[in-house]
C-alpha cells in the first residue's frame, strides 16, 4: 500500500489533477501553460516549493538570506 501526502487540486483548464506543493510558476512550466494563462487554481499553490506544512514556514523564512 502506498500513500501520497502532497496536496492536490483539479485543474479545470487541463482536466487533470495537479500538485499544489509547488509554486504556480513551477506547475505552469511542468504542464506547458503559455505565459499569461489565467490559472483556475490561482492562490492555491505553495509560496515556497515543496513546503505544504505552514508550521515549517517561520523556520524557512528565518533561514532565508536577507535582501
Amino acid at each position: 500500500m502506498s500513500f501520497f501526502d502532497s496536496p492536490v487540486g483539479r485543474c479545470t483548464r487541463l482536466q487533470e489533477m495537479v500538485l499544489l506543493d509547488e509554486t504556480q510558476e513551477e506547475c505552469a512550466h511542468e504542464h506547458d501553460c503559455p505565459a499569461g494563462t489565467v490559472c483556475p487554481l490561482d492562490r492555491c499553490f505553495a509560496q515556497i516549493s515543496g513546503v505544504s506544512d505552514e508550521s515549517v514556514l517561520p523556520k524557512h523564512e528565518a533561514e532565508a538570506p536577507k535582501s
